[in-house]
């Protein structure tokens, strides 16, 4: 969990959640089919909807795997609504970006 929670802080905090053009980031939670490798599921169902495994594996960004399984890739609103609406994907949430806010602790 505290990785996954890490990556999504580094990748937020960092302001990386715009992708290319009308793309954006977006986290993807999947519930793998028993026996899988997550990662290969991860790209086979990303591929269904970017049309090629080039551009899935240019569009992920990360794969999690321990405490929760799923993705994060750059997708066009049209992508993330077809890609939720695929086997598999529970999920589907926009990378938000987080800005610390300044201040004296208590």
């Amino acid at each position: 969990m505290a990785e996954e929670v890490k990556a999504i802080y580094d990748i937020s905090v960092t302001g990386s959640c715009a992708g290319a053009e009308d793309a954006s980031l977006d986290i993807v939670y999947v519930v793998p089919p028993e026996g899988e490798d997550p990662e290969a599921f991860h790209i086979r169902t990303l591929t269904s909807v970017l049309g090629s495994e080039e551009a899935a594996k240019l569009a992920l960004v990360y794969h999690y795997k321990h405490a929760a399984s799923g993705f994060a890739a750059k997708l066009t609103p049209q992508q993330a609504a077809d890609l939720a609406k695929k086997p598999g994907v529970v999920q589907v949430v926009p990378c938000e970006a987080l800005h610390p806010h300044g201040g004296s602790a208590a």
